[in-house]
């Protein structure tokens, strides 16, 4: 009986390793289906590899979005370029802020302010909500990082004219309930299957956070557009 049992286990075993390598795998090359979603796009994050724009268009991406360096970091000398490029490609452009519960609004916002254009062509600008307050130090209350994150936002949305996009990650939202509290389009995040846990509908949804592709010697962040 007991080797019957090892024999069984070992084969689980099997089957389940065997199921994530496929997995990995399809994950590689997986996208949403242009059926059920036709506006199709990426995120190219800063300081990113080369990225081929043309290539990107090619391969079915209508929008790109630039992600900003953070606050606490130098800004990245790349972005204007990478901006340029994309827009010679002819992909339609919009800019992510990353937004740091640990850092005050201002410091956030004028980086957004010093470093993208007033442009109406460009899409509504996003802020990235992925990092909770646990690691900041000194602690920093809920209540204080949704007051600097509407500050964030205000500010943004008045350098911009447009409102922004929430970029929001499942672990932001159970800690702070952003998508209740917070009247904005939504785009969240989940690896192949859709996303629900903000409770409510979503504009954008990056499906595949690794996508290899002929655009870039890095994997790349697809997104989808629900309309």
């Amino acid at each position: 009986m007991s080797r019957w049992l090892f024999r069984g286990g070992a084969l689980i075993a099997l089957i389940a390793i065997g199921f994530a390598a496929w997995l990995w795998w399809d994950m590689r090359s997986w996208r949403p289906s242009e059926g059920l979603y036709p506006e199709q796009g990426a995120v190219i994050p800063s300081g990113a590899a080369p990225v081929r724009f043309e290539t990107l268009r090619a391969i079915g991406a209508e929008f790109v979005y630039l992600e900003l360096a953070g606050a606490n970091g130098s800004p990245d000398p790349g972005f204007a370029p990478r901006l340029a490029k994309a827009r010679e490609a002819g992909l339609k452009v919009g800019v992510v802020q990353p937004f740091d519960p640990c850092i005050k609004a201002d410091e956030q916002s004028s980086r957004f302010t010093r470093m993208v254009p007033r442009d109406d062509d460009l899409l509504p600008p996003a802020v990235a909500l992925l990092r909770t307050a646990v690691d900041c130090r000194p602690a920093v209350s809920d209540a204080a990082v949704e007051s600097e994150l509407m500050i964030a936002v205000n500010q943004i949305e008045l350098h911009a004219g447009k409102p922004v996009i929430l970029k929001l990650g499942p672990e932001f939202e159970e800690q702070y309930h952003t998508a209740r509290s917070t009247a904005r389009d939504l785009w969240l995040v989940r690896d192949r299957a859709r996303p629900d846990y903000a409770g409510r509908p979503w504009l954008l949804w990056s499906a595949n956070s690794q996508l290899v592709s002929e655009a870039s010697e890095e994997p790349i962040e697809w997104v989808v557009v629900q309309r």
